[in-house]
Protein backbone atom coordinates (compact mmCIF):
# COMPACT_ATOMS: atom_id res chain seq x y z
CA UNK A 1 0.00 0.00 0.00
CA UNK A 2 1.54 3.19 -0.90
CA UNK A 3 1.92 5.94 1.41
CA UNK A 4 1.33 9.63 0.28
CA UNK A 5 5.32 10.68 1.37
CA UNK A 6 6.07 6.98 -0.66
CA UNK A 7 4.17 9.17 -3.50
CA UNK A 8 5.66 12.90 -2.61
CA UNK A 9 8.91 11.41 -3.02
CA UNK A 10 8.49 9.77 -6.39
CA UNK A 11 6.97 13.41 -7.53
CA UNK A 12 9.79 15.57 -6.38
CA UNK A 13 12.54 13.55 -7.98
CA UNK A 14 10.36 13.27 -11.02
CA UNK A 15 10.55 17.06 -10.90
CA UNK A 16 13.92 17.29 -9.86
CA UNK A 17 15.10 15.39 -12.81
CA UNK A 18 12.57 17.37 -15.07
CA UNK A 19 14.38 20.52 -13.81
CA UNK A 20 10.81 22.02 -12.02
CA UNK A 21 10.91 25.31 -10.10
CA UNK A 22 8.02 23.91 -8.25
CA UNK A 23 7.62 20.78 -5.89
CA UNK A 24 6.98 18.05 -8.57
CA UNK A 25 5.23 15.71 -11.16
CA UNK A 26 2.09 13.39 -9.88
CA UNK A 27 1.01 10.65 -12.34
CA UNK A 28 -3.02 10.17 -12.35
CA UNK A 29 -3.42 7.51 -9.89
CA UNK A 30 -0.67 9.59 -7.37
CA UNK A 31 -2.76 12.33 -7.55
CA UNK A 32 -6.07 10.73 -6.62
CA UNK A 33 -4.52 8.72 -3.74
CA UNK A 34 -3.17 12.24 -2.59
CA UNK A 35 -6.54 13.88 -3.19
CA UNK A 36 -8.52 10.93 -1.38
CA UNK A 37 -6.34 10.95 1.67
CA UNK A 38 -4.24 14.02 2.16
CA UNK A 39 -6.30 16.32 4.43
CA UNK A 40 -6.53 19.98 3.09
CA UNK A 41 -4.93 18.77 -0.72
CA UNK A 42 -6.56 20.15 -3.84
CA UNK A 43 -6.96 19.40 -7.46
CA UNK A 44 -7.66 22.47 -9.55
CA UNK A 45 -8.43 21.37 -13.14
CA UNK A 46 -7.92 23.87 -14.99
CA UNK A 47 -8.87 23.18 -18.43
CA UNK A 48 -12.14 25.43 -20.31
CA UNK A 49 -15.73 25.37 -19.41
CA UNK A 50 -15.89 23.90 -23.16
CA UNK A 51 -14.26 20.84 -21.97
CA UNK A 52 -16.09 20.34 -18.27
CA UNK A 53 -18.94 20.29 -20.39
CA UNK A 54 -18.05 18.38 -23.00
CA UNK A 55 -15.28 16.06 -22.17
CA UNK A 56 -16.28 15.64 -18.36
CA UNK A 57 -15.36 16.72 -15.32
CA UNK A 58 -13.62 16.04 -11.84
CA UNK A 59 -15.71 14.94 -9.15
CA UNK A 60 -14.16 16.99 -6.00
CA UNK A 61 -11.88 18.96 -8.26
CA UNK A 62 -11.79 22.74 -7.92
CA UNK A 63 -12.36 23.89 -11.69
CA UNK A 64 -10.62 27.22 -12.51
CA UNK A 65 -10.35 27.60 -15.95
CA UNK A 66 -7.01 28.77 -17.16
CA UNK A 67 -8.01 29.48 -21.07
CA UNK A 68 -11.64 30.20 -22.59
CA UNK A 69 -12.80 28.52 -25.60
CA UNK A 70 -12.93 29.25 -28.30
CA UNK A 71 -9.94 31.26 -28.77
CA UNK A 72 -7.89 29.80 -25.65
CA UNK A 73 -8.03 33.65 -24.02
CA UNK A 74 -6.27 33.65 -21.06
CA UNK A 75 -8.30 34.12 -17.73
CA UNK A 76 -6.95 37.16 -16.15
CA UNK A 77 -8.35 36.85 -13.27
CA UNK A 78 -6.58 33.30 -12.37
CA UNK A 79 -4.60 33.44 -9.84
CA UNK A 80 -7.06 36.18 -8.18
CA UNK A 81 -9.57 33.05 -8.32
CA UNK A 82 -6.95 30.50 -6.89
CA UNK A 83 -5.66 32.49 -4.23
CA UNK A 84 -9.94 32.74 -3.72
CA UNK A 85 -10.36 29.12 -3.30
CA UNK A 86 -6.97 27.57 -2.30
CA UNK A 87 -5.23 28.26 0.84
CA UNK A 88 -1.74 29.08 0.05
CA UNK A 89 -0.20 26.45 2.14
CA UNK A 90 -2.47 23.69 0.70
CA UNK A 91 -1.13 21.01 -1.33
CA UNK A 92 -2.43 22.06 -4.53
CA UNK A 93 -2.12 19.94 -7.84
CA UNK A 94 -3.29 20.95 -11.38
CA UNK A 95 -4.58 19.05 -14.59
CA UNK A 96 -5.56 19.87 -17.77
CA UNK A 97 -6.53 18.03 -20.52
CA UNK A 98 -2.80 16.80 -21.18
CA UNK A 99 -0.15 17.97 -18.74
CA UNK A 100 0.40 21.31 -20.44
CA UNK A 101 -1.49 24.25 -19.36
CA UNK A 102 -1.14 22.61 -15.73
CA UNK A 103 2.51 22.49 -15.94
CA UNK A 104 1.87 26.84 -16.87
CA UNK A 105 -0.45 26.83 -13.83
CA UNK A 106 1.99 25.21 -11.73
CA UNK A 107 4.97 27.55 -12.67
CA UNK A 108 2.41 30.61 -11.90
CA UNK A 109 1.36 29.09 -8.56
CA UNK A 110 4.76 28.59 -7.57
CA UNK A 111 5.55 32.13 -8.23
CA UNK A 112 3.17 33.69 -6.62
CA UNK A 113 4.41 31.80 -3.59
CA UNK A 114 2.46 28.55 -3.43
CA UNK A 115 4.89 26.01 -2.18
CA UNK A 116 3.27 23.03 -2.26
CA UNK A 117 2.80 22.84 -6.37
CA UNK A 118 2.19 20.00 -8.68
CA UNK A 119 1.97 19.21 -11.70
CA UNK A 120 -0.47 16.15 -12.89
CA UNK A 121 1.23 14.11 -15.92
CA UNK A 122 -0.74 13.15 -18.28
CA UNK A 123 -3.53 14.93 -17.55
CA UNK A 124 -7.22 14.46 -17.90
CA UNK A 125 -7.30 12.88 -21.11
CA UNK A 126 -3.18 12.16 -22.24
CA UNK A 127 -1.43 12.53 -25.22
CA UNK A 128 -3.28 11.60 -29.05
CA UNK A 129 -3.22 7.53 -29.51
CA UNK A 130 -1.87 6.72 -33.06
CA UNK A 131 -5.54 7.14 -34.07
CA UNK A 132 -5.92 10.41 -33.13
CA UNK A 133 -7.89 9.97 -29.95
CA UNK A 134 -7.26 11.25 -26.96
CA UNK A 135 -8.28 9.60 -23.40
CA UNK A 136 -7.25 5.85 -24.20
CA UNK A 137 -3.74 4.92 -23.52
CA UNK A 138 -3.03 7.03 -20.66
CA UNK A 139 -4.57 9.80 -18.22
CA UNK A 140 -7.14 10.24 -15.64
CA UNK A 141 -9.72 8.59 -17.63
CA UNK A 142 -8.03 5.88 -19.01
CA UNK A 143 -6.82 4.89 -15.26
CA UNK A 144 -10.52 4.92 -14.60
CA UNK A 145 -10.28 7.11 -12.15
CA UNK A 146 -13.79 8.68 -10.97
CA UNK A 147 -15.39 11.72 -13.14
CA UNK A 148 -18.51 11.97 -14.24
CA UNK A 149 -19.95 13.92 -17.40
CA UNK A 150 -22.56 17.04 -16.95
Amino acid sequence: MPTISNILERAQQRGKLAGLPYAGALMPTEAYFILSHAPGARLVDVRSHAEWDLVGEITGAVQLEWQAYPGWIPNAYFMQQLKQQVDMEALVMFICRSGERSHQTALVAHGAGYTEVYNVLEGFEGAKSADGMRGQGCGWKAAALPWKHR
